[in-house]
């Protein structure tokens, strides 16, 4: 049996209030790295583009307040 299906083994056997536990964590870490990869982004300029195309518009007068 490898590490993963030893896991999943051991998460079926959760109670409700240890699932919700451990997918709390889950979703923080995936939240953490989410993050981490959008700072890393806009730090290298690959965001760039996509704030561009907006601020020129705003530059030259095509939007409005909301």
């Amino acid at each position: 049996m490898c590490k993963v299906e030893h896991i999943e083994q051991q998460i079926r056997e959760f109670t409700g209030a240890e699932f919700s536990e451990l997918r709390d964590w889950v979703f923080e870490q995936d939240w953490k790295a989410w993050d981490a990869q959008l700072e890393a982004d806009a730090r290298s300029g690959k965001l760039d583009k996509l704030i561009a195309e907006p601020q020129s518009d705003y530059t030259v007068g095509w939007t409005r307040p909301l």
